[in-house]
C-alpha cells in the first residue's frame, strides 16, 4: 500500500502505481467507452428539447488565491432543468433500453424518433424501468421514463431526503423507500426486478449487467465532449479533479479525455468522501473492493460502497491519484463558490464540490501539492455535478437560497 499522511488532516492520498500516463487510450478499453457509443449519445441528446451546452466558468480569482494558473468549473446545475449531470445518463439509457425492447416486441428496428414521438406508446407503456438512487440518477431515469412513455419505479434508501424523493414522484415515478444504505437499495432492486420482469437502469455494473451502465457512461461523455470544445482556444489542461461515487462519472470523464488527448492527457485525480471511499480502497488493493458505509456522508450522491466494475476498467490504469476528503470541507467549498464577486456566483450542491475540495485541500498542503504536481502554472478542471437538488439542505449549509445567490450575482 502507498498511503501517505499529509499536513491537512482532512484528506488522505494514494498514488496509483498501476496508472499508465504517457500512453494512448488502450484498444482493450474501447468496448467500455468507444467512439461509436459516444458519438451516438451526443447526436441523440443534442436533439432533445431543452438541450443546451452547460457553462464552463473560468474562476480566475480563486485560481489566483490558491496559486494555480487557471481553474475551470463545469457547471451542471442547469442540465435539462434536473439540476445535475445525471440527466445525461439515466434518461439516455432508458431510451436505449426501450429501442431494444420495443424492437424485440414488434419484430423490427425502431428509431429513437419513433420512440420519442409516441409511435409505439402502447408497447412502451407496458414496460417498467426501475433503479436505485441517492437522488440524481433516479430523477434522470424518472424523467426519461416520462419522456419516452414507460412506467418507472425508484428505490431510495433510508437517508435520502424527502425533497429529493418528491422530485422523482413529481416526474411520475413510484418511489419506494427501503431500509439500509444505497448498496442495500441496489440489491433490493435487482431482486424485485427479477421477480417482476422489470428492467433495471443502473449507473453501476455487476456480473452479467454491463450494457446499460455503458450507455449511462456514454451519456455522461456528452458533458466531456462539451468541455473539450469549450477549451479549444485554451492551453491544454494539466489536471482534472473529479468526484467518485460508483465510478461511472469518473470513468466516463477519464476515458473521454484519454481518448481525445492520448499521451498528452491531463493528470487525473478521483476524490471521494472519507466515509464512502470504495474507489480509494480499490486502488489500495488493486481490485474492486466493497466498503461498509457505517455513517452517511453529507455528499449524498457519492455515498456508495461498491465500485462499478465497468468504470473500474478505465480507472484502474487511467486514474493517476486517489484522494478522500472529510465532510468538514464540503460547506466551506459550497460557500466559496456562492460568494461571487470577481468570479461568477455558483450554486453547487453537496456532491458537486468534492473535486474542488480536494484541490483546495491539496494547495494547503505542500506535501500533497508536490505529490500531485501542482504549481503556479497548473490548469485545472473540476466538475460541478449538481446544483441545489435539495433546496432546504442547500440553504441550511450556505445560508442563502440558490435564487438569492443567482439574483445577487446579476
Amino acid at each position: 500500500m502507498n498511503l501517505s499522511p499529509f499536513d491537512h488532516a482532512l484528506t488522505t492520498y494514494h498514488k496509483n502505481s498501476r496508472a499508465i500516463p504517457g500512453e494512448a487510450f488502450p484498444d482493450s478499453l474501447q468496448w467500455v467507452l468507444g467512439d461509436a457509443d459516444c458519438t451516438l449519445a451526443r447526436k441523440v441528446i443534442e436533439g432533445w428539447d431543452g438541450y443546451q451546452i452547460t457553462p464552463l466558468h473560468s474562476l480566475d480569482k480563486l485560481a489566483g488565491e490558491i496559486g494555480i494558473g487557471h481553474l475551470y468549473y463545469k457547471d451542471e446545475s442547469s442540465r435539462f432543468g434536473l439540476g445535475s449531470f445525471k440527466a445525461l445518463g439515466g434518461a439516455y439509457a432508458v431510451l436505449r433500453l426501450l429501442a431494444k425492447e420495443i424492437s424485440g416486441v414488434i419484430g423490427k428496428p425502431v428509431s429513437d424518433t419513433e420512440i420519442g414521438d409516441g409511435t409505439y406508446a402502447e408497447v412502451a407503456s407496458r414496460l417498467t424501468v426501475v433503479t436505485a438512487t441517492d437522488g440524481n440518477h433516479g430523477r434522470s431515469v424518472a424523467w426519461g421514463a416520462r419522456k419516452f412513455g414507460c412506467r418507472c419505479k425508484i428505490y431510495i434508501h433510508a437517508k435520502v431526503s424527502k425533497q429529493r424523493a418528491q422530485a422523482m414522484t413529481d416526474l411520475g415515478a413510484e418511489v419506494i423507500r427501503v431500509s439500509g444504505n444505497y448498496d442495500a437499495s441496489v440489491h433490493q432492486v435487482a431482486t424485485d426486478a427479477a421477480t417482476n420482469n422489470w428492467f433495471v437502469v443502473s449507473d453501476t455494473s455487476y456480473a452479467g449487467y454491463e450494457d446499460l451502465p455503458r450507455q449511462v457512461m456514454a451519456g455522461y461523455s456528452v458533458m466531456t465532449s462539451e468541455i473539450i470544445e469549450q477549451l479549444q482556444q485554451h492551453a491544454p489542461l494539466t489536471h482534472v479533479f473529479v468526484q467518485g461515487g460508483v465510478g461511472g462519472l469518473a470513468g466516463a470523464v477519464c476515458g473521454q479525455l484519454w481518448r481525445e488527448f492520448g499521451r498528452q492527457r491531463p493528470r487525473f485525480t478521483v476524490v471521494e468522501p472519507e466515509r464512502a471511499d470504495c474507489l480509494f480502497q480499490s486502488a489500495l488493493r488493486g481490485r474492486p473492493t466493497v466498503v461498509d458505509i457505517k455513517k452517511e456522508t453529507m455528499m449524498a450522491g457519492l455515498s456508495c460502497g461498491e465500485v462499478s466494475p465497468l468504470a473500474w476498467n478505465i480507472l484502474d490504469t487511467g486514474c493517476d491519484d486517489f484522494m478522500t476528503v472529510s465532510d468538514d470541507l464540503v460547506a466551506p467549498s459550497m460557500r466559496q463558490l456562492s460568494c461571487g464577486g470577481d468570479d461568477p456566483a455558483i450554486v453547487a450542491g453537496e456532491s458537486a464540490v468534492a473535486g474542488l475540495a480536494g484541490l483546495l485541500a491539496a494547495r494547503r498542503s505542500p506535501k500533497l501539492t508536490g505529490a500531485l504536481g501542482l504549481d503556479e502554472n497548473s490548469r485545472v478542471l473540476v466538475i460541478g455535478t449538481e446544483g441545489a437538488t435539495d433546496p432546504e439542505i442547500y440553504r441550511s449549509i450556505v445560508g442563502r437560497s440558490a435564487a438569492e445567490i443567482l439574483v445577487n450575482d446579476l
